[in-house]
Formats: C-alpha cells, structure tokens, sequence
C-alpha cells in the first residue's frame, strides 16, 4: 500500500520561525508490516532529522526560521502489510498480576490523561473478565465499546478522554481505542494506543486510489503483543498501517510543534491510499 497524508497550514501573516515535530512514518518494528520506503517533505523546504521516541515511534523534528505565510507537511510510504492475531503462547490471569510482569508493563496498566481511572468502568471491566481468559477478555472488551458506543465524527475532540466520551455515548476511533484500554488496563492487561491508517475497502482495485483516513485502534499484551480495532471489531489486518504507538493519543499526534506570529486561519488534511499489489 502507498500512503500519502498531508497536512496544510495557513497564518494571518508571517510566521517568522517555527518547531516541528511528525509522527507520519510507519513503524518498522510492526510484526506485520515491511516499510519498503517512506519520507516526509515539507514546504517551504527544511531541514530535518530523525530519532525514535521513547516507545518506538519514529520521529521526523524539523524547524523553519525564514518567515512564511502557510506550511505544508506530506508523509509518504509504501508499506506491505499482512493480518495479526493473538500470539500462540499466551499468559494467565496469575502471570499478568506477577512482580515481573507488573514492573516491565508498569506504564501501561496505569491510568493516562486520556485514559483515566473510573470505578464504575473498573467494575465493567472486572464483570467482563470474571470467567474469560486474558485473550477472550480483550476480545469482550472491544466488543463491550463497540456496542456501548455510537461513532459520530465531530462529537468529540483530540483532547476529549475515555470517560467523557463515554459519558455521551458517541465518540470516534480515538474514544474506541481509550475506552477499550481504559477496560484492559482495569483488567490488570497491559495495552497501548496505536495511531496509523486504515484503507477503506477490504477488496481494493490495484492501483486506484481511495481516501484513506487516519485511525486508532488498541494493541494488546498477552505473552505478545496483537493488535484489535474496536472501532470496527476487527483484527488489525491488511488494510491497517501502524505509525505510532504510546499509552494514549498525547504520546502519538501526527504532527505538534509551536511557532512564532499570528494565528492560523487553515488547517486542512488529507489522506490517499493507494494498494499496489
């Protein structure tokens, strides 16, 4: 698959410098998924560079100090990809509370920003658990918010958590993902957000390109980790291309940066996916 997304800035008036950060290429240490190439460009042109985030997200940082008026930024990759599933050694309920798990996955049990503490979600979560093992719990999980839940883009907002979204019953992939973690992490199994794109059609014509969206969906741990898309109660598959990863979506934007000179007054963004072979 090729993807091309695409992020436009317009200002009021010159910006004079600005700083960067992208989270726009996928994860070479996905599993499933083979980056064959993958660059970002931006316009006017910079200069940047690149480093792996504390969980595995590459980063492209670029900074611009000769004024301007708009920013383009274009992620570009050709990925191939294949399905996922839970891993055939899998854990018990006894192995997930043991000492040496809890310290290695400390961070991804906790609550987040995003992905708060609730009693009454707990209570959810530990109702769902009661007679499943680790891997059918993620399945209940996903499968709770799927049904709990009403997708309706424009409900809530970057900065919305698990718990409001869930207290207004609608939400989009963003609040799926927080709200299955949320469950998980109750349950006492390791989870973590993953940012990427989705192809809309499972059967795509070769060479015809789509508008792809960018998506979230939740990776779980159960002796390894798998990947689940509550959002549309699917395993990640060939039409999923994972770019970063993070205990919620404030360790994954695909671009944040600040800059200095008046307000912007466009932001558009547009995302193409192509399937190649």
């Amino acid at each position: 698959m090729r993807v091309v997304h695409t992020t436009g800035y317009g200002y009021e008036g010159p910006v004079t410098s600005s700083f960067n950060e992208a989270r726009l290429t996928p994860r070479r240490s996905d599993g499933r998924q083979t980056v064959v190439l993958s660059r970002v460009d931006t316009v006017p042109a910079t200069r940047a560079y690149r480093y792996t985030d504390y969980w595995g997200s590459a980063v492209t940082a670029f900074d611009l100090h000769a004024p301007h008026t708009s920013l383009d930024v274009t992620g570009l990759s050709v990925v191939e990809t294949d399905v996922s599933g839970p891993p055939d050694a899998i854990v018990d309920w006894a192995d997930l509370r043991s000492e040496p798990i809890r310290d290695r996955f400390d961070e991804l049990v906790v609550p987040t920003v995003f992905v708060p503490s609730d009693k009454n979600l707990a209570k959810v979560a530990r109702d769902l658990a009661r007679t499943l093992d680790p891997v059918s719990a993620v399945f209940a999980a996903a499968r709770w918010v799927h049904e709990e839940m009403n997708y309706v883009p424009g409900s809530t907002g970057v900065h919305t958590s698990a718990v409001e979204a869930y207290a207004d019953r609608s939400g989009v992939c963003q609040d799926y993902a927080h709200l299955t973690l949320l469950l998980l992490r109750a349950m006492g199994i390791p989870a973590r957000y993953v940012s990427g794109y989705l192809h809309p059609q499972a059967h795509a014509e070769i060479g015809v390109t789509a508008a792809g969206e960018s998506h979230a969906w939740i990776e779980a741990w159960t002796g390894a980790w798998w990947g689940y898309d509550p959002t549309n109660l699917a395993l990640v598959g060939e039409q999923h291309v994972s770019v970063g990863v993070g205990r919620d979506y404030a360790d994954v934007p695909p671009l944040k940066g600040i800059y200095t000179g008046v307000g912007a007054t466009a932001h558009e963004v547009v995302v193409e996916v192509t399937r190649l072979a």
